[in-house]
């Protein structure tokens, strides 16, 4: 499935950041012998699940689960705010769930799903891929949650619906000095707007938090281990978590891997490396088709199109969704957006037919979709979410000539994608937080075995991450499965050897044989 991603506000590309100089107190539980209120005893109350809130998207309450069996159900878990400071103020941590379908004697336990983003709300994103899992739920209840600063869990707060649409019709790609300014003035005001609006929170959105939040989540639930299924930055919090408790660490898949040895730059440069393939790929796809491509004569006709609709739209945008206009940002955004799964390249397709005559509606449809915007003009707190997370847990901090510097760089590995990604760097400029680290600790000495799966095809978390982070997890905790594919993930894409991996591991304890590859 596709998860969002904006590099207009530095794009989850490569590894979140995390904080890795912890107290051994705190790795073992933050003391809570001490704590005035043991949070670990604490009783769910699982109820009808609301209709979302603004911040998870909106819409209406989750429907039947999957075969009319029953319906979703949801809860608050309490949470320290600081998790330096267990006994102080607390959060509410919002949570959903699905009662396993199968009998209880064949029951396993809680699996907990984080889809990614980082800002992506799981409370509204497992019942909406509830279906796929199904096979799951014969011997799991399935569970996800608002990590911190998402959805309904303490949300970060930025700029309003209006500010934003201002925000996101800015050019990302800077073309001389007057240009630049205004790009570092309106991601300096979308800063400060972050600052003002959720100070409180802020501090305390690292993925090391989040980390211990899961770990509370387990305890709660009832399990003697964290049974887990990460998909893209759901693989870094994943592995940040069995880092910080290795012994509590179950059965686990990680797919759409996140690479954890790289920092920002790195992966930035990975990203524009993977979405420039991605693009190969389609403009390929395109013209191999026996229909005629409505957009290119030949796959170097494709892209050289495509680069000359960008170049256009960036002095003359083009009627996109009254009264905005499709910019080259947005356009760009449409594009990225398509090219996180093949089941979308249809509507790249049909988008970019109609922008080459004057039309932006499909591109900036696309661009909403990535961005969080509803048709309505409302949008989820995906974008505050992601920056937040982004910004506590990467420690570097890009200036406009850090950029310029590393332009060429960019250039050389995409024509199309390097400008856009490279100045996706600045997001954390001036950010009130100072990031923690350079990349995240995610080595797990003693962890049961841990599914790493990666995606020779994946645009967004490029493949070779999946090896790097099996390798960084350590000797006998990541088993590395290859999948030849395309698009931002390989379970979710259907394909038989993947899930049976994946069944067999999580249902039966049956752990593939490293190297294993699927096509």
């Amino acid at each position: 499935m596709p998860h969002p991603l904006s590099p207009r506000f530095r794009p989850r590309v490569a590894a979140l950041t995390v904080f890795a100089v912890l107290l051994p107190a705190l790795l073992a539980g933050c003391g809570e012998d001490d704590r005035k209120e043991d949070l670990t005893e604490q009783k769910l109350d699982w109820k009808a699940c609301p209709a979302p809130s603004e911040a998870q998207g909106g819409g209406t309450s989750p429907s039947p689960l999957p075969g009319g069996r029953g319906e979703w159900s949801c809860a608050t878990m309490k949470a320290p705010l600081n998790w330096d400071e267990p006994e102080g103020d607390t959060i509410d941590i919002a949570l959903i769930r699905a009662r396993s379908s199968g009998a209880a004697s064949e029951r396993i336990g809680s699996l907990i799903f984080n889809f990614g983003g980082p800002g992506g709300s799981g409370v509204t994103a497992l019942p909406a891929f509830g279906e796929d899992y199904a096979t799951l739920r014969t011997r799991y209840d399935l569970v996800s949650f608002d990590p911190r600063g998402v959805g309904r869990s303490a949300p970060v707060t930025c700029q309003n619906d209006q500010q934003l649409d201002a925000y996101f019709q800015q050019d990302a790609t800077p073309d001389d000095s007057a240009e630049r300014t205004e790009l570092m003035d309106i991601t300096k005001e979308f800063n400060a707007a972050c600052e003002k609006n959720s100070e409180r929170i802020l501090p305390h959105v690292r993925t090391t938090d989040a980390a211990r939040d899961l770990d509370l989540m387990r305890q709660i639930l009832g399990d003697e281990k964290l049974h887990y299924f990460g998909i893209s930055y759901g693989t870094e919090l994943g592995g940040v978590y069995a880092h910080l408790f290795p012994k509590k660490v179950g059965r686990a898949v990680f797919d759409a891997v996140v690479d954890p040895t790289q920092d920002a730059e790195q992966g930035s440069l990975g990203q524009a490396r993977g979405f420039q393939l991605a693009l190969d790929n389609y403009a390929e796809h395109c013209v191999s088709q026996t229909q005629e491509c409505p957009v290119g004569d030949s796959a170097q006709d494709v892209k050289d199109r495509i680069a000359k609709l960008l170049k256009d739209l960036d002095g003359s945008p083009v009627p996109g969704l009254f009264p905005r206009e499709l910019t080259q940002t947005a356009a760009t955004n449409g594009i990225v957006q398509a090219l996180y799964s093949q089941d979308f390249w249809d509507f790249l397709t049909d988008g970019l037919e109609q922008a080459y005559d004057g039309d932006g509606t499909i591109l900036m449809l696309l661009s909403d979709s990535m961005n969080g915007r509803r048709e309505n003009g409302e949008y989820n707190n995906l974008v505050a979410a992601n920056i937040s997370i982004n910004c506590a847990d990467d420690k570097p901090r890009y200036s406009p000539a850090d950029v310029q510097r590393r332009l060429p760089g960019f250039r050389a590995v995409s024509g199309l994608f390097g400008d856009y990604l490279a100045w996706g760097l600045i997001g954390c400029t001036d950010w009130a937080v100072p990031g923690a680290a350079d990349h995240p600790q995610v080595n797990a000495p003693g962890a049961d075995p841990i599914l790493v799966i990666g995606n020779t095809g994946d645009p967004a978390t490029p493949y070779e991450g999946a090896r790097r982070m099996a390798q960084a997890l350590g000797e006998g905790v990541g088993v590395e499965l290859t999948y030849r594919g395309q698009g931002h993930g390989a379970y979710d894409s259907g394909n038989k050897c993947v899930q049976d991996a994946v069944h067999g591991y999580l249902l039966d304890g049956k752990v593939p044989a490293a190297g294993t590859v699927c096509s």
